[in-house]
């Protein structure tokens, strides 16, 4: 059993997991408002959001990059 090296794809990982989780907490202070019957937010407010996808494909390249790295080279 062997070890793939660190770093191929992992701080890729890890910025797409922190932009991911930034789209998610916007997401929820957007919606927190719907709820709460008050004023909604600018649209600005919902662009924000939509770091949760590209967190997702940031991370999801960084899985691809470390996979392509551990493949056996023939």
């Amino acid at each position: 059993m062997s070890t793939s090296p660190s770093g191929a794809g992992d701080l890729l990982v890890r910025v797409g997991a922190i932009v991911f989780f930034v789209g998610a907490v916007a997401t929820l202070v957007t919606m927190a408002p719907l709820f709460l019957g008050t004023e909604p937010f600018p649209s600005i407010a919902y662009a924000v959001c939509m770091l949760m996808g590209v967190g997702f494909l940031i991370a999801a390249a960084g899985v691809i990059r470390s996979a392509v790295a551990a493949a056996p080279k023939p």
